[in-house]
Parts: C-alpha cells; sequence; structure tokens
C-alpha cells in the first residue's frame, strides 16, 4: 500500500480496499443516524421545537417589550411579531452556535474518536464520505431551524393571535401577507446559515482534532456582526454574508426592498460554495493512514483564510461596481422618504383608532426635514442626532400639522423614531380610543432606510 490512500484515483483506491463502495444514500443515512444518536444534537432538536414557543409566550404576557429589538413593540399586537424577534436574536446567536456545535465538529470527531479507518473500511470512498456528512449535516440543520421558525410561530398565533402586522414603512401587514413575508424571511436565513455551515466544514477539516475547528462559524460570525455595527462602507457592508441575516426586514416595506437582500442571499450562497469545495479538496488529499493528523496552520491560512478573503474582495469589487452604493448608504434624502412614508401609514392607523374621518396617505402629502442638529454637520451617515420635523396636510384644513421626532439610525439603515410632540399627535405613549386606552402608534416607531436605494421612489 502507497503512503497515502487519498493520493490516488478513485478507481485505484477502490482497488485497494477491495469490494464495492457503499451506495451514497446508505451512507447519508448512516452519518445521519450517527449525528442524531448523540445526546447533544438530540437536546439541540428538542430546544429548538420547543424554546421558542416558550419564549415568545413569556414575552408576549409581560407588560415591558423588547422595544430595541425589531417587531419587538408589535408582540402584544400580533402573533406574527413573535417569530420575527426570534428570527433577529437567531441570526446573531442561536444559528451561529447551531452549525458550529453539527457542521463545526462533524469531520473532527472522527480524528479524536480515531475511526477514519473503520469508516473507510465500510464506505470505500472519502469523497463518498465527505457527501454523506455534508448531506447529513446540513439535514440536521434544517430541522433546527424549521423547529426555530414553526414553535416561535405557533407560540406567537396561540397567544396573540392571527392579527395585522405592521411593518417596518408603517403599512398594515393582512395575517395572510405576514404570513407569507415571515417564511420568506425565514427561508432567507437559511442561505447565510449555509454558509456558516460551510465554514464549519472548513474549520472541521483543516484544524482536525483541534476544538478550535469547533469555534470556526462563532468566531466568523461574531467577527461579521461587529463588522455591520461599524460605520463600513455600504458595499463592504453588503458583501459580507452576515448581511442576508439583517436584509430580510426588507420584506416588510411596501414595496418590497429585495435587491440588498438578494444580494446578501447570492454572496451567502458564493462563500458556501467556496467554502465547501475548499473542504473538499482538503478531505480528498488527507492521508488517512496517519494516526495522528493535528491540522495544519499554516494550511488552514494558505488553503482556508486567504480564499475567502479573495471572496470578499471580489464581492466587495462586484457590488461596488454594479450599484450605486457610496459612503454609509444613509443619505438626507433617504431618511426623510422613508419617515415621511412610515409617519403616513400611521397616522391613518391613529386615525382609525379615535374614529376620526378617514384619510389616505395621498391626502396628507407627508414630508419629513431632517438634519443631524446642526447645519455645521452633514445630514448623513448612522447616529442617534437626527432631528427630524414631519409635516402634513388634512383635507379641508388650511393649516398645516408638524410633528417632531427625535431619530436613532444603526450602520445598517434601521432606525428608531421618537415623538417629541405635540402630546396631541406623539406625545404619549397612549391614546384614549372609544373602546378605552390603545398604544399610541405614533409615539416610537421602527423604519428601514434602504442602504442601496433599488426601490423606485414615489
Amino acid at each position: 500500500m502507497t503512503a497515502t490512500l487519498t493520493q490516488r484515483p478513485e478507481q485505484e483506491h477502490e482497488r485497494a480496499t477491495g469490494g464495492r463502495r457503499a451506495p451514497i444514500a446508505r451512507a447519508c443515512r448512516f452519518e445521519f443516524v450517527k449525528l442524531v444518536s448523540q445526546w447533544r444534537i438530540r437536546l439541540l432538536v428538542l430546544a429548538c421545537w420547543i424554546a421558542p414557543a416558550l419564549f415568545v409566550t413569556g414575552v408576549s404576557q409581560q407588560s415591558t417589550l423588547p422595544v430595541d429589538t425589531l417587531f419587538g413593540r408589535w408582540m402584544l399586537a400580533s402573533g406574527w411579531a413573535g417569530p420575527l424577534v426570534l428570527l433577529g436574536f437567531a441570526g446573531t446567536w442561536a444559528l451561529p452556535l447551531l452549525t458550529s456545535v453539527v457542521a463545526g465538529d462533524v469531520f473532527a470527531s472522527e480524528d479524536r474518536l480515531g475511526t477514519w479507518r473503520h469508516l473507510l473500511v465500510a464506505v470505500r470512498s472519502p469523497r463518498r464520505i465527505f457527501v454523506a456528512k455534508v448531506a447529513a449535516s446540513l439535514t440536521v440543520l434544517l430541522l433546527l431551524v424549521t423547529g426555530l421558525a414553526v414553535s416561535g410561530t405557533v407560540g406567537g398565533l396561540l397567544v396573540v393571535g392571527n392579527q395585522p402586522l405592521v411593518g417596518l414603512d408603517g403599512h398594515l401587514l393582512a395575517p395572510s401577507d405576514a404570513a407569507v413575508s415571515v417564511l420568506l424571511s425565514w427561508v432567507c436565513v437559511l442561505a447565510p446559515t449555509l454558509a456558516l455551515a460551510a465554514l464549519g466544514f472548513l474549520g472541521s477539516v483543516t484544524l482536525g482534532r483541534s476544538p478550535m475547528g469547533l469555534l470556526v462559524p462563532v468566531l466568523v460570525s461574531l467577527a461579521m456582526a461587529v463588522a455591520q455595527m461599524l460605520p463600513l462602507p455600504v458595499a463592504v457592508r453588503v458583501a459580507l454574508p452576515s448581511y442576508a441575516f439583517i436584509s430580510w426586514n426588507g420584506l416588510f416595506t411596501s414595496p418590497r426592498q429585495l435587491g440588498p437582500l438578494l444580494i446578501g442571499i447570492v454572496v451567502s450562497l458564493v462563500w458556501a460554495v467556496v467554502a465547501t469545495a475548499l473542504a473538499y479538496v482538503l478531505f480528498v488529499r488527507r492521508d488517512f493512514t496517519s494516526l495522528a493528523h493535528e491540522g495544519s496552520g499554516r494550511r488552514a491560512i494558505t488553503v482556508g483564510v486567504l480564499p475567502l478573503v479573495g471572496v470578499a474582495a471580489a464581492s466587495f469589487a462586484v457590488v461596488a461596481a454594479t450599484t450605486s452604493a457610496t459612503g454609509s448608504g444613509i443619505e438626507q434624502d433617504k431618511v426623510q422618504r422613508s419617515l415621511a412614508t412610515a409617519f403616513a401609514h400611521l397616522y391613518r392607523m391613529q386615525t382609525d383608532q379615535l374614529n376620526r374621518p378617514a384619510v389616505t396617505e395621498a391626502q396628507l402629502k407627508a414630508t419629513a426635514s431632517c438634519n443631524k442638529g446642526s447645519t455645521r454637520v452633514a445630514a448623513e451617515g448612522p447616529g442617534n442626532d437626527w432631528r427630524c420635523v414631519v409635516t402634513w396636510h388634512l383635507p379641508g384644513v388650511e393649516a398645516t400639522g408638524q410633528a417632531i421626532y427625535q431619530l436613532d439610525v444603526t450602520p445598517d439603515g434601521r432606525f428608531m423614531a421618537d415623538g417629541d410632540g405635540p402630546k396631541e399627535v406623539n406625545g404619549y405613549f397612549l391614546v384614549r380610543t372609544p373602546d378605552g386606552d390603545a398604544p399610541n402608534p405614533l409615539w416610537q416607531f421602527d423604519g428601514n432606510v434602504e442602504l442601496l436605494d433599488t426601490t423606485p421612489k414615489g
């Protein structure tokens, strides 16, 4: 037998091991059974299918809501807000942890147990082993993500009910529309989850039995999350796979902001393909006769890190060349347009609450004038120093209405508008309706500035 099994062609390796190779379906089933037989995987499946419902139920029964989280302020108004709050948490913490536990250890566990020789004898093909392990890991991850989505949705609908949901531009989504948007949001985050899983495969193959391979998806996710909080150029921000964990919020505006979402999905899928291909090349070239395989730090950099850095640079160049993205993407006219649109929609909601004469957004003609507290400071970029005055007109009334808002705009384009008068419009948390006190939709609300500005105006 030669020094390595994996340096031969597939046919030569088959002759060396003798016999026929195991069918790929049987190998996949074997790897799947191995994964789900682990107590930690079973515990994760149980937690993903039960804990989200308990979380949404518990939060929905509290008087204090997570208003700092997207859609958190609407958890008492619509059952569809619960799975979206959960999705925001999952994209930052849960999904990176799940990919680390499942994908980051699927190859390294064989190194720690010293079972590669037994597996090669059973399957008789390194290529099929790789495909089987990847397929089994992705199947388990799909089961976990599905559990998160289903459990959070069921919990919200049972506790709060199938009520309309307020979108990020203030327009009201019917329950059926909200259901479709929530489903699409969870489907879209599968792309960055695949990217993290591929990084887990690469780390598990490259670093061998080292526990550092288990941490690769978490560390990369944290680094990208920190990058998303920094005032980076919008082209860099969108060119990172982590942006797909954020850009799903474009599904909750009218019209939908699909440009950044599609770019984030494509970038995530490119990362997934490249990282998986790198892991595959390293795996089939490995020397399985060595029982002391510890991975290689130099190889991790040259084969793992550098190609992905090249992918990130290429993604940035393509986004910058194919879009009009400049700077942070948060500009004065975009903020004003987004705020005025959201205010007009929510003003109609308040009008319905108070049983006032109906009015349309076109009749209101709402506009906004925003600056950053001083004419000497450029009105662009993120910050909590945005000050805006919204102006609108009511049919048959000569005087114009005005409302003041303080805006906190985050680097990813999300903003929270805090009403600062007049008190009859946005000065109080509650408004008195014929049916009793109700939350004032104009007091505080969330909005979204489309960084790439790909949605038609008007």
